[in-house]
């Protein structure tokens, strides 16, 4: 039981913050996010995929790892491969690190549709790259830790009804929101954030740790 941490194949900055999120999880890899494992100072007690993006030069406690091997030809990604077993090792909650950016944007866009889902199904979910982190959002009510100024904005999966956005820049009171409308884009938190929804599911998306401008 308890949260597992797992770690895909997307952008990655270790933080503090994501510190303390994956601190006493467990963790499972999925393929090429084995490479993240040193990064965090993390040992998977797992490996799942089908190993066609296996970082080169592994440590050799890496490479160690009990694997868990697939077909290149599956109808499941690596990642919802890697969930999957966590969810059936009893996990209630999931860190999935890694989850934005990388070689595919089908890949990032579902790991963002699958957090939702899994929310909605009763399981705690947090995306995060480290520099920014995906938040599922629900019908009810949800406040945040984020300090002032930070980036946000909330991307719906569906037309949005009663939406309200307190402690923030520019707050929403009981609003409707169109599927696909930019409204809700490109927020700052002032003060505590709070978010409520009364029908309708929605992504918090906000950068802690905003990288600097190349």
């Amino acid at each position: 039981m308890g949260t597992f941490t797992i770690l895909l194949g997307g952008e990655l900055i270790r933080t503090p913050r994501l510190e303390r999120q994956i601190e006493g999880s467990r963790v499972i890899a999925a393929d090429a996010g084995i490479g993240h494992a040193r990064l965090l100072g993390l040992l998977p007690e797992l490996w799942v995929g089908d190993f066609d993006s296996v970082p080169a030069n592994l440590p050799k406690d890496l490479a160690a790892v009990p694997r868990k091997v697939f077909p290149a030809e599956k109808d499941m990604t690596d990642g919802e491969l890697a969930i999957a077993e966590a969810l059936a090792l009893g996990a209630t909650s999931l860190v999935l690190a890694g989850a934005f950016g990388g070689k595919r944007a089908d890949h990032a866009f579902l790991h963002l549709a699958l957090a939702v889902r899994l929310a909605a199904a009763g399981t705690q979910v947090l995306l995060t790259s480290g520099a920014q982190e995906g938040v599922p959002v629900l019908p009810g009510e949800a406040s945040f830790d984020y300090d002032d100024s930070t980036l946000f904005s909330v991307l719906g999966f569906s037309d949005l009804s009663g939406l309200t956005v307190t402690g923030a820049k520019w707050p929403l009171d009981s609003v409707e929101v169109a599927f696909g409308s930019s409204l809700t884009i490109s927020n700052e938190v002032k003060g505590r954030l709070g978010i409520a929804l009364e029908r309708g599911r929605a992504l918090l998306l906000a950068h802690p740790y905003p990288l600097p401008e190349s």
